[in-house]
């Protein structure tokens, strides 16, 4: 699911998207209405400017620790 995609569908919902995460969307959370990141796309992403082990610490210490309300992302551990 692309955010593009997101935003026609739920006109009238407000979203929180992860900065620089957008092709690592998988889906929303039917409930919450929040996004739904592969935790696996995100650190691919991060690998294209960083090691693997960069990647993971960062993703971990700035991305996947983060609350910021209600609306935070929902963060999925697929392929590990």
């Amino acid at each position: 699911m692309k955010k593009d995609n997101i935003l026609e569908q739920f006109s009238d919902e407000d979203f929180l998207f992860a900065d620089g995460f957008d092709d690592a969307i998988i889906g929303i959370d039917g409930v919450s209405r929040r996004v739904i990141y592969s935790v696996f796309n995100c650190i691919e992403i991060l690998m294209d400017t960083m090691s693997e082990e960069e990647a993971i610490e960062y993703f971990e210490f700035n991305t996947l620790n983060s609350f910021v309300g209600e609306k935070t992302p929902i963060w999925c551990f697929d392929n590990f």
